[in-house]
């Protein structure tokens, strides 16, 4: 008998050695759960500034207002401070578009997402998920979103006379920062408007092709502006967006090119100004 106990025994100690207690019927180690590996490659996060695309590990992705052209004006060191992000075939999360993405092939031959014509970059300053570190740096660089009712712009301006203009409307090369739409669409104002008053569209829009005024509910803007100098009035009917009281137009000769300002110099320097966040309040 005790030599059959001991065999019994050894038997025991042998199973619990070689599979770990799993022979015992009420073991409750839990098991080890690997997390599935994502399916999307381009996301949205919610973080302090809102929801912004990251890619699928959380990492935001970011906008370089000096490309409003559609071209990536980042190069050489600046790639150091700011990766771009670059995937084949980029897999969206739910809530994404596919008709909003695209690529450009990069001046280094390197191919870089884009997000409504706008090259995606890293911040390498953000060490983990959700983090916006990037945030208005410099004051040309912005969190990706895809629900901004407008953006911000650093380039030369070009006349319709071909000329180059300061902010100032003179003749002068140098990059002024401006306003346009999620698509590169340069903004502008009417000198003769007031506060809150439209004094160029008729009522039966038969010149609105000239100067489109811009209909948009304001949803998201860079943190660099302030929400509450933003509004909208009714022009006969259809609502558009206001900025300290001017009322916001797109030039039809711009022909819905993003990047192009040839309203500053129509029909003479100054009568339409492109919109700044310096822009003076619109006179009562």
């Amino acid at each position: 008998m005790k030599a059959k106990s001991f065999f019994n025994s050894l038997l025991l100690t042998g199973c619990i050695a070689a599979i770990g207690w799993s022979c015992s019927s009420d073991d409750d180690t839990p098991a080890v759960v690997v997390p599935p590996a994502p399916t999307f490659d381009i996301s949205q996060k919610a973080t302090k500034l809102g929801n912004v695309l990251t890619d699928q590990k959380g990492k935001t992705l970011y906008f370089f207002t000096k490309d409003v052209n559609g071209t990536s004006a980042c190069t050489g060191g600046c790639l150091d401070a700011w990766p771009i992000f670059s995937v084949a075939t980029p897999r969206l999360d739910t809530g994404l578009v596919a008709t909003d993405f695209g690529s450009i092939t990069r001046a280094d031959g390197k191919s870089q997402v884009t997000y409504k014509g706008w090259p995606l970059y890293y911040y390498a300053q953000d060490a983990a998920a959700g983090d916006v570190n990037g945030e208005n740096s410099q004051n040309v660089w912005v969190v990706a979103k895809k629900s901004y009712s407008l953006m911000l712009a650093n380039a030369q301006l070009v006349g319709h006379d071909g000329k180059n203009y300061t902010a100032e409307y003179k003749e002068g090369t140098a990059d002024t920062q401006f306003f346009v739409d999620i698509n590169g669409r340069t903004l502008y104002a009417f000198n003769k408007d007031k506060k809150n008053k439209n004094n160029f569209t008729k009522s039966d829009f038969s010149n609105d092709a000239v100067w489109p005024i811009y209909q948009s509910d304001l949803k998201d803007i860079p943190s660099a502006l302030d929400k509450t100098l933003f509004g909208t009035i009714d022009v006969f009917g259809k609502k558009q967006l206001t900025y300290k009281g001017w009322p916001i137009y797109y030039f039809g000769q711009d022909n819905s090119t993003r990047g192009l300002t040839k309203g500053v110099s129509f029909p003479t320097p100054g009568v339409w100004p492109i919109i700044q966040k310096a822009t003076a309040a619109a006179p009562e």
